[in-house]
């Protein structure tokens, strides 16, 4: 029995010890040519492969670096760098008759540079565009095709940006891909996962292939969660933030591609001057892009606030530096309550202290331009709503006076308010108001709310009950208007406005008025309100 156990011994010594020399009588750096001509004929782009070193107990070569060129068109810089590589291999064909056949590639490491053209093109687009070659012999693979049990890259970044552009890259870390059964001629399983900036994470799993110049066909889910708005490189005046979870389907043909699914959003910010939402966005949409020509179409955008539901369609073109849209938002009878907590999302600013509560608000509005100079008007109404914490009676507390009504509570009915509003990074201009508060009455006008939230409105406030009697009319008839209304201006800010008596328009009536006799002839009201008036602090 010793003896067996000392043979059995001897034997796994001697086994040990050819393992350790084979590979000083295998010189693994003689395939390196053949490696970096099959990787540059099946990429169609450069490769070139570090010093080789054989393990035979790990059946594998290694590599200390490597890299694959890029398209020359997008520059010098290598598309791919990798700190190592490792190839597995089939022994016994290496061993005995020095025959490469390779069972896997891991990548550790890697560097890759997704660039894109203003053409719409990416450089890697070209990947596989090897120069057509006569068919193969039946039986035979086809020349510059490439086929790998397992495919692997392990802890890589990706650099995401456009070409020649200063704006610096999108950087995703921690990418792992693991693709089974790959081949350059056929479809083939893959998943990827990744870090996005911040802490998102992406995971992308399906089939890809056949990989091919004109495109490679792709089907596969899409899931991305925590992904940080602010942090996707768009130019700041945006306003963009937030963070985002989608959950979605990817299929493309290679030229064109279909996204759809649902993407949730929390403390969402659409503008540089607003603040996070207080409540979360759920869109639900179906795009379909143009790989080519760099351009989109929404068919679907379901935009929901809680019960409120607005419908976005519209296209896209994102060639060039900005992305430019020109889209529709339709958003009829959408109650108040769900929406208000949307608009310091939207940079608007409600009075200290108030809020909107109740009734709906309807827009029909369009959306064009760059996203960092968009541009968004049509018209808006509020309907059956309140205004609390806000007393437009106070504020307007001397032409309450002149109507013979104390218009005064803590809240402002809105029975409804309309606009034609314009949008721009310039501020915001608003045609067309038409406000009824049953409490005062009509006020109309037009005006503008700057960038910094500065107001410059002039009104026109036509008084319930006809109040203001003589005044009202001279008022009406000042400064070109044709019909009754006591003037004003809003100034100030959107958190603190001011209301100001048009105290020239006022004047100047009167005093038409007084000159052709028209005054009232009891020689009170007229007078005596605009004393009242002028006395008055808004």
């Amino acid at each position: 029995m010793k003896k067996i156990y000392r043979n059995i011994g001897i034997g796994v010594g001697v086994f040990i010890v050819i393992l350790l020399v084979l590979p000083l009588f295998i010189n693994v750096n003689s395939f390196r040519p053949k490696i970096e001509s099959e990787l540059s004929n099946a990429l169609g782009r450069k490769a070139e492969v570090g010093d080789l070193s054989l393990s035979i107990l790990r059946g594998r070569v290694s590599a200390a670096n490597i890299s694959i060129a890029d398209d020359p068109a997008f520059g010098k810089a290598p598309f791919l760098t990798a700190k190592s590589l490792k190839i597995g291999v089939e022994l016994m064909p290496l061993i005995f008759s020095k025959k490469l056949n390779i069972t896997g590639i891991t990548l550790d490491e890697p560097s890759i540079s997704l660039l894109s053209a203003p053409n719409g093109k990416w450089n890697f687009s070209s990947l596989a565009a090897a120069s057509p070659e006569p068919a193969p012999a039946s039986g035979e693979a086809p020349s510059g095709s490439l086929s790998i049990a397992e495919l692997k890259v392990t802890d890589g970044k990706l650099l995401v940006g456009k070409a020649n552009s200063p704006a610096k890259p999108l950087a995703i870390e921690n990418v792992n891909i693991e693709v089974k059964n790959f081949s350059s001629t056929t479809q083939f399983p893959f998943s990827l996962s990744a870090d996005l900036p911040g802490s998102g994470s992406l995971k992308l799993e399906g089939k890809a292939g056949p990989i091919a110049p004109t495109g490679t066909p792709l089907q596969a889910g899409l899931k991305i969660k925590k992904l940080d708005l602010a942090s996707l490189g768009l130019d700041p005046s945006t306003g963009l933030g937030g963070m985002g979870n989608l959950d979605g389907t990817l299929d493309s043909d290679g030229k064109a591609a279909k996204v759809s699914g649902t993407l949730e959003l929390e403390k969402i910010k659409l503008s540089p001057k607003g603040s996070p939402a207080g409540r979360p966005i759920q869109v639900k949409f179906a795009t379909n892009y143009d790989l080519n020509r760099q351009a989109g179409t929404i068919s679907q955008g379901d935009v929901a606030v809680g019960k409120a539901v607005a419908r976005l369609t519209g296209s896209y073109q994102t060639a060039g530096e900005a992305t430019v849209v020109n889209m529709k938002l339709n958003a009829p009878g959408m109650p108040v309550d769900e929406v208000e907590a949307l608009l310091p999302a939207l940079g608007v600013t409600l009075p200290a202290g108030s809020g909107l509560k109740g009734g709906t608000l309807s827009a029909a509005l369009g959306i064009a331009g760059p996203t960092d100079k968009l541009v968004i008007d049509g018209p808006v109404k509020l309907e059956n709503s309140k205004l609390e914490g806000f007393d437009l009676g106070s504020k307007l507390s001397a032409l309450s006076a002149i109507s013979g009504k104390a218009a005064s509570s803590r809240d402002t009915t809105i029975q409804n308010a309309s606009t034609n509003a314009r949008v721009a990074p310039e501020g915001t201009q608003l045609n067309s108001i038409n406000v009824t508060v049953p409490a005062l009455g009509v006020l109309t006008g037009a005006g503008t709310v700057s960038s910094e939230g500065a107001l410059n409105f002039k009104m026109v406030a036509e008084l319930s009950g006809g109040g203001g009697g003589g005044l009202t009319q001279m008022a009406g008839r000042g400064e070109g208007r044709s019909g009754g209304g006591i003037p004003f201006s809003i100034e100030g800010t959107t958190a603190n406005p001011k209301f100001v008596p048009d105290v020239k328009g006022l004047a100047g009536a009167a005093a038409q008025q007084a000159i052709s006799g028209k005054i009232n002839p009891q020689g009170q009201s007229s007078t005596k309100g605009l004393g009242g008036l002028l006395k008055k602090k808004f």
